[in-house]
């Protein structure tokens, strides 16, 4: 098990110092063109996978860090450079995370390397859990499952909702209820393989923020899958719902869905994609502040710009730390007994929030036009409060984890 440390070492500061170039060079000159074009950068995409950012291998490097630092500091860096970009380029790694969680090593091996492709023909993959009556609410899903033993295949209908990559992947995780009765516990992971028949894309939404990553609507109807594209095997399935009827029976709770066990290791990473967008809004508010002049002195000589910018670097690093904790203690097998996962994602996306709109009214007008990059991380910052579990729901997971009570 690795010892907890605040400092990274030299193989991981050369990891950080070349995504942060990466960042700088490629991500930051173009953020502002796609933000307004709304369209998933490709171009921007294949250079990642040209330089090895967005690969099998780097990702796997991330994830399996024995320090648990190197997803987060990753997320870090990129999103610093631009939290849209960004999302293009790692929200495949929501699915991979899906198969990686749930999966056999058959179907690790198999389908994570579909879901990227190669530098000469770059793909991205979609993880697709919500609904349009069951987002936080995972137990009112209703994209419906059902086993042909004779043909040893799934059929999937559904309509799933806020997919990032959602229509355009080339493979898609889906989460769907295989035994209704059992509520949220009686769900499981397929994956739907490139052109697979009944899989189309829905509504693209326009968004607020975040615009350079697509988000769709995607439609299943009579998606027929192999029994092979279920996400750990029907005996590992078969087990757990057994085990969930049980439980069921005697009043138990406590047994992991698959969609639960994805956000899970997830939520620490979107902790930390908030926590690049908050630093890259206290730069620029902290170098505006230095060089701009009012009443003939910058304007960080004044308390009230002063002390809002020591307010803004205390919450990021307060946010940072929560998240190389939880990222360590998920690395290490260590039980999250505070929903400490869950707090990481909390503090770090309303701490984004807060220092992107500090960061607009350091700048004042500036701050509002789209001249200065302030209103974009604004706007950006605010789907951290939203996906993969709202600020509520973090605040329900912890509170249930703390005092004891079932997590539904």
């Amino acid at each position: 098990m690795a010892e907890f440390t605040m400092e990274l070492n030299d193989e991981q500061k050369e990891v950080r110092d070349w995504l942060h170039g990466f960042a700088a060079d490629v991500i930051r000159p173009a953020a502002a063109e796609w933000d307004e074009r709304e369209e998933t950068p490709w171009p921007v995409i294949q250079e990642a996978a040209k330089v090895g950012i967005y690969s099998l291998d780097f990702y796997a490097q991330q994830y399996f860090d024995p320090t648990g630092l190197g997803i987060p500091m990753a997320m870090e860096e990129l999103f610093w450079g631009d939290a849209g970009i960004a999302l293009s380029i790692v929200g495949t790694g929501l699915a991979a995370v899906g198969v990686l969680a749930n999966g056999t090593e058959e179907q690790i091996g198999t389908w994570i390397p579909q879901m990227y492709g190669d530098a000469n023909d770059v793909k991205v993959a979609a993880f697709c859990s919500s609904e349009p009556d069951a987002g936080s609410d995972v137990a009112s899903m209703r994209t419906r499952a059902v086993y042909d033993e004779a043909k040893d295949e799934w059929v999937i209908n559904g309509t799933k909702t806020w997919a990032t990559n959602g229509g355009i992947a080339n493979v898609h995780v889906v989460v769907a209820v295989v035994d209704p009765e059992l509520g949220s516990k009686g769900h499981a992971s397929f994956i739907i393989p490139p052109n697979t028949p009944g899989l189309s894309q829905g509504q693209k939404f326009k968004k607020h923020g975040i615009r350079a990553s697509h988000t769709a609507e995607v439609i299943l109807d009579n998606v027929r899958v192999p029994g092979s594209c279920l996400l750990g095997g029907k005996e590992k399935l078969d087990e757990r719902l057994a085990r969930a009827r049980e439980k069921a029976k005697k009043g138990g709770e406590r047994v992991k869905n698959a969609a639960m066990a994805t956000f899970e290791a997830s939520r620490p990473a979107v902790g930390a994609m908030a926590v690049g967008t908050a630093r890259a809004a206290y730069e620029v508010a902290l170098d505006y502040a230095r060089t701009r002049e009012q009443f003939g002195r910058p304007i960080i000589d004044n308390q009230g710009v002063a002390f809002q910018l020591a307010d803004m670097r205390t919450q990021i690093d307060a946010a940072r730390l929560l998240v190389w904790r939880a990222s360590w203690m998920a690395i290490n097998g260590k039980p999250f007994t505070a929903a400490e996962g869950s707090m990481s994602k909390l503090f770090a996306s309303e701490t984004a929030k807060k220092v992107t709109a500090q960061a607009i009214q350091i700048l004042g007008g500036n701050g509002y036009t789209r001249e200065y990059p302030v209103e974009r991380m604004h706007r950006d910052a605010a789907i951290y409060t939203i996906f993969e579990g709202t600020s509520e729901i973090q605040r329900l997971v912890i509170s249930r984890t703390i005092s004891g009570m079932p997590i539904r």
